[in-house]
């Protein structure tokens, strides 16, 4: 085959659990031995569906995936790719490979993730904004999953502000949900990053949000829900935020309405009160400054020890990258090709920095504060 593209989306197409996908590609010499070796295949323990599955590749599938990869800014991202989320990737149950469009950077990013109702009240969507907002000016990425109502103003306000948003969705990363966000969806897709564990082209289909709430889960530091119903999806996503042992915040609102009720059970069942987005940005902040350092842990070598690091391969890539940044806005496809480093490094490499003071970022643009 000799396309890795081709390989994974084959591997992904397939279908079935995940967990023998996974060790398939960590067997695996290669992506291409992982789609053509039958010995591998039950060593993994794939099922006899997925064997099929890879035996008769679904073409029209296929094709439609590679198309939609050779589109700028359009990556897929495997389970063994060193740019694949490492608060992902140590998550339960990790998708085999994520689709991305935009800016893949963002994923390795201190972010928050804000949810709730498709039908808000006035109130409630004015908080969404007012805590999203806030989130992004304190240098956290947005997320959210697109959907109507809290997930839109929450996307909509950061980007109001400047900030960073991504939406992870139920559906192929090329497929609007709903409607009525296509404008919504295309600039998040220029100025964040859109996610999808499915293939470009998947359809909505109900069993596809709950999976969707895991990722937005895994992916942030924290999840904030604001009204929701006592059986609503933004539950399920504080939930499955809990199981990957991240926190959970609540805005409490009036006992009167229904849409604060899931609310209030997650307080009474152990969540945060939020009473305004600095309570969130206080309590993640730590968590934030460790998030850093382990993105660093994970770009650099085992066993290279904390006084090593800075001096010798922290220090000539971040000088590098402090040469090619001035006082005016850069954007990360220019310093990628300034620099010839992966969007994932630099992401990695400019959070500390923006940590240290010494870098500040606005439209996704960064430029020097020292």
């Amino acid at each position: 085959m000799h396309d890795p593209a081709s390989a994974l989306l084959t591997l992904v197409a397939c279908g079935g659990p995940l967990a023998p996908r996974r060790a398939l590609l960590e067997a695996a010499v290669d992506l291409d031995a992982a789609v053509s070796d039958p010995a591998l295949w039950k060593a993994c323990r794939l099922t006899a569906d997925q064997v099929t599955s890879l035996r008769s590749p679904p073409r029209v599938m296929l094709d439609a995936g590679r198309a939609w990869l050779q589109a700028p800014g359009h990556r897929v991202l495997g389970w063994n790719d060193p740019d694949y989320p490492p608060t992902l990737r140590h998550a339960p149950s990790p998708p085999l490979a994520l689709f991305v469009a935009g800016d893949v950077g963002l994923l390795w990013r201190p972010s928050i993730a804000v949810v709730g109702s498709r039908g808000p009240t006035p109130s409630g969507r004015e908080h969404a904004a007012e805590f999203a907002a806030a989130f992004a000016r304190a240098g956290f990425v947005v997320g959210s999953g697109l959907a109507a109502g809290i997930d839109t103003a929450a996307h909509d306000a950061a980007l109001g502000v400047a900030g960073a948003t991504f939406a992870v969705l139920g559906t192929g990363v090329d497929v609007v949900y709903p409607r009525a966000n296509a404008a919504l969806h295309a600039r998040i897709e220029r100025e964040g990053a859109i996610v999808s564990e499915h293939l470009p082209g998947t359809a909505p289909r109900r069993e596809h949000f709950p999976s969707r709430n895991r990722l937005l889960a895994a992916l942030c530091l924290g999840t904030v829900v604001i009204e929701a119903a006592e059986r609503s999806g933004a539950l399920i996503t504080a939930r499955l935020a809990a199981d990957a042992g991240r926190e959970v915040f609540a805005v409490p609102g009036s006992i009167r309405n229904p849409l604060a009720r899931g609310c209030h059970r997650l307080i009474r069942d152990g969540a945060t009160l939020a009473g305004s987005a600095d309570d969130v940005i206080e309590a993640l902040r730590d968590g934030a400054v460790r998030e850093a350092a382990a993105c660093q842990q994970a770009l650099f070598p085992v066993g290279m020890n904390a006084q090593e690091r800075p001096a010798d391969a922290m220090g000539g890539e971040h000088d590098m990258l402090w040469k090619f940044l001035g006082f005016d806005p850069t954007d990360m496809d220019q310093l990628v090709e300034r620099t010839g480093l992966t969007p994932a490094r630099l992401s990695s490499m400019l959070l500390v920095m923006e940590l240290e003071g010494r870098v500040a970022q606005q439209h996704g643009r960064f430029y020097r504060v020292g």
